[in-house]
């Protein structure tokens, strides 16, 4: 075998060579995790958009409307106009 100049394995790194391969694995692993926590949290996030999405379709007229109300999509006075004619319409039926 074949041992180095110093006749050391590894051609004579020593503990250099390991401290070395030991922060080059944990920095792969913390890349490594970092890639995975992002790729989940992305996967949720969208996930989230389209089941809002689901849901907002399945709700009655004035939960949609008070959705809308409590995200800022309206002001007050446009969401009382849009609150009796719902249920002007409703009326109708």
């Amino acid at each position: 075998m074949n041992y180095g100049t110093d006749g050391c394995m590894w051609g004579g790194w020593g503990w250099g060579g390991w401290i070395l391969m030991v922060a080059v694995m944990m920095l792969l692993s913390a890349v490594l995790i970092t890639a995975v926590v992002l790729a989940v949290r992305y996967l949720a996030c969208s996930g989230a958009q389209w089941n809002r999405a689901d849901s907002a379709a399945s709700l009655p007229p004035e939960g949609a409307l008070a959705q809308r109300f409590a995200r800022g999509d309206i002001d007050v006075d446009e969401f009382g106009r849009l609150m009796t004619r719902l249920r002007e319409h409703q009326e109708l039926r």
